[in-house]
């Protein structure tokens, strides 16, 4: 995993955009080739939104780029460019929260933050809430037993830890995010307006800009208009005249 090679807070924010629904195996090509395009938290806050939705493909959860490419320009703005090490400021970013603000402080400066995420959980409720009645834990009861068990000295490479042994565990034992209260399976891509907006990214990303009608007819869907309305309101896509584009 290349962003525990690293404490560069930017890349470590890029990191856990990425891993926020998307597997390992799929963030790890991406990771690269996105960093090497936007290497710094200017070059992505400066950069064509286009460009970002498109080298995004193929990690599905299109906002999360925008959200990433946001935060990037008030990073610039109100921070100097540089990722704040405060929790709340970093709360206050685009498609962060607290989660993900607490991984950032303790991956890029190795703050003993507390964060609960899906493998944390997996773990404490596999160990403390592994009885027949304890069903809907909320993360509030499993903060105590986090904050009891972190290695204040060196919380980077306890949560690692902590991550790999909870990934061991979803392949080894039944599920225990199952008796979690947060717990939702994840709805089916396939037939989904994910897939249909992911088709209209796709081709956009492909051709660049294209007429309405002919965007309509490749991707053949009766919820495609609706979704491209969406989708210009939420500024993933443009709309002069006729024309649409990224």
């Amino acid at each position: 995993m290349p962003w525990r090679k690293t404490n560069d807070p930017y890349r470590i924010l890029v990191s856990e955009i990425m891993l926020q629904q998307t597997q390992v195996s799929r963030v790890t090509p991406k990771y690269e080739s996105f960093l090497k395009r936007f290497p710094t938290v200017q070059k992505i806050a400066t950069a064509n939104t286009g460009d970002v939705l498109k080298l995004w493909q193929g990690l599905g959860y299109n906002r999360r780029a925008l959200n990433l490419q946001k935060s990037a320009k008030i990073i610039c703005e109100k921070f100097g460019g540089v990722v704040p090490d405060d929790l709340e400021k970093l709360d206050s970013l685009p498609g962060i929260g607290l989660a993900t603000a607490g991984a950032i402080s303790a991956y890029a400066w190795n703050k003993p933050t507390l964060f609960i995420e899906t493998n944390i959980r997996r773990v404490f409720l596999h160990f403390f809430f592994n009885d027949a009645d304890c069903k809907m834990v909320e993360d509030e009861v499993i903060f105590p037993f986090v904050e009891r068990a972190l290695d204040k000295k060196n919380p980077r490479e306890w949560y690692y830890a902590l991550m790999d042994y909870g990934a061991m565990l979803k392949a080894t034992v039944p599920n225990p995010n199952r008796r979690s209260a947060h717990y939702t399976k994840q709805s089916k891509f396939t037939g989904s307006n994910r897939e249909v907006r992911g088709k209209i990214l796709k081709f956009l990303s492909e051709t660049g800009k294209v007429s309405e009608k002919k965007l309509l007819e490749k991707i053949a869907d009766e919820r495609s208009l609706s979704n491209i309305n969406a989708m210009i309101r939420e500024g993933f896509l443009k709309r002069k005249g006729a024309i649409i584009s990224i």
